[in-house]
């Protein structure tokens, strides 16, 4: 029974590594789970959550004395914040009210706020460093972490003032059908640039703008379908939870729509990564790793690199796929005395060293005769018989040093610094 389902995945494997449409969307969703990207959204909901009312009263705060002569407007532009959280809009709009007292008083809450609400932009600077695969050398300090935080939330504010006035004027023209699609054709355009606009200041400066395009023209039309019709969806998670626990069941609601932007957001920017580094297609099943899975598997170990000094080095025993159902994938870069994507990307260091193997053989031990190939440690043919190949299996064997204790697959080295 486990053998037959072995096999029936391993058809639908190769049928999706050989289909582009298949083989990138399951690279998408294996990047999101080598990223852990269920943590990360969990880690953004949760700072999401604690910054929301900080961020809603500094909002109410900052319009009471910008537009002090005009209450119309900033019922607006409050309204359009609260837009996007349908149906628990109406009732967060009851809970926020802005500072009241003197402008020093309003000034020092109004920083307390700002700081309280870091949260937020400091963990998808986070996520954003582990999705690129960014190494701990290189990742930003302190002080230009809390940089681009504060550009993140001035590009959030700019993106609801905006979207405030298109509905303003939206509103203000007729109303009908066509001025709803209209609205809506509005609303993906705002959304794509304000996505466009917080990635930039969120992904790594090397990668191009034209990188984060792709994953903002899929988040900006898919956040504007849940903000028009998401109602019905928190309608249909509040409709028991209201009943039974009250407010709390309010917070559940909130919650579970900030971890749906969270996870949209992460998936938008995995598109980007998978599209710039083409990391598909992705095995289901190993052996065999395909190329794609070794170039994530090698970046996620360079990503734990800490120090300058640090040197990282990923490498790959040889792995031979299942053979039950006849007609397996070949790994890449195997053929005839061939090794399976034979690359070293940096400079080998001497000393002693240790095989990484369960059966790690060296290069001069793994032979092939006139026959075919073999796996590391067997033996075939009558040069197996000569002094170099006992003595390079003996010292491979003993964890010597030298070329001759090279193990034998892929293995890259990560000594100076990588972007991811």
């Amino acid at each position: 029974m486990a053998n037959r389902l072995e096999r029936g995945l391993r058809r639908i494997d190769r049928g999706q590594q050989r289909r582009r449409v298949p083989g990138f969307v399951f690279g998408v969703i294996k990047k999101y789970g080598d990223d852990r990207g269920g943590s990360l959204a969990a880690l953004i909901t949760y700072y999401g959550f604690a910054a929301l009312f900080p961020l809603l009263l500094l909002l109410t705060t900052s319009l009471g004395f910008a537009l002090r002569g005009n209450p119309g407007l900033q019922k607006d532009v409050l309204n359009s914040a609260l837009a996007d959280f349908p149906v628990i809009g109406d009732q967060l709009r009851g809970s926020v009210h802005s500072l009241q007292g003197s402008t020093l008083a309003v000034a020092i809450g109004c920083l307390g706020l700002l700081y309280g609400s870091l949260g937020i932009a400091q963990s998808l600077q986070f996520a954003m460093a582990q999705i690129w695969n960014v190494p701990g050398v290189r990742r930003p300090g302190y002080w230009p972490r809390l940089a681009r935080s504060l550009l993140l939330i001035l590009a959030l504010g700019l993106g609801l003032l905006m979207s405030s006035a298109a509905t303003a004027v939206l509103g203000a023209v007729s109303s009908g059908a066509m001025v709803f699609a209209f609205g809506l054709l509005a609303s993906v355009c705002l959304n794509t640039v304000l996505y466009l606009a917080c990635f930039r200041v969120l992904t790594p400066a090397h990668i191009h703008w034209r990188g984060l395009l792709p994953g903002c023209l899929i988040a900006g039309p898919i956040w504007t379908a849940l903000q028009a019709f998401g109602g019905a969806l928190v309608a249909h998670q509040l409709r028991h939870a209201t009943q039974i626990y009250g407010l709390f069941g309010t917070v559940l609601g909130l919650l579970w729509w900030i971890y749906l932007g969270a996870q949209l957001s992460l998936y938008a920017a995995e598109v980007n990564v998978v599209l710039a580094r083409r990391l598909w297609p992705r095995s289901i099943l190993q052996p065999p790793l395909t190329p794609a899975d070794r170039r994530v598997l090698d970046a996620i170990a360079e990503q734990n690199r800490r120090r300058p000094e640090q040197s990282v080095r990923s490498s790959f025993t040889e792995g031979e796929p299942s053979s039950d159902d006849g007609a397996d994938v070949e790994p890449a870069g195997s053929g005839e005395g061939g090794h399976l994507g034979d690359r070293v990307d940096g400079a080998r260091r001497g000393g002693p060293e240790e095989p990484t193997g369960s059966d790690r053989r060296t290069g001069s031990d793994r032979r092939t005769g006139s026959g075919g190939r073999t796996g590391p440690g067997e033996r075939t043919g009558p040069d197996d018989l000569s002094g170099e190949g006992e003595a390079g299996g003996a010292v491979a064997e003993n964890g010597s040093s030298g070329e001759a204790a090279r193990p034998a697959g892929r293995m890259r080295g990560f000594g100076g610094p990588q972007g991811g």
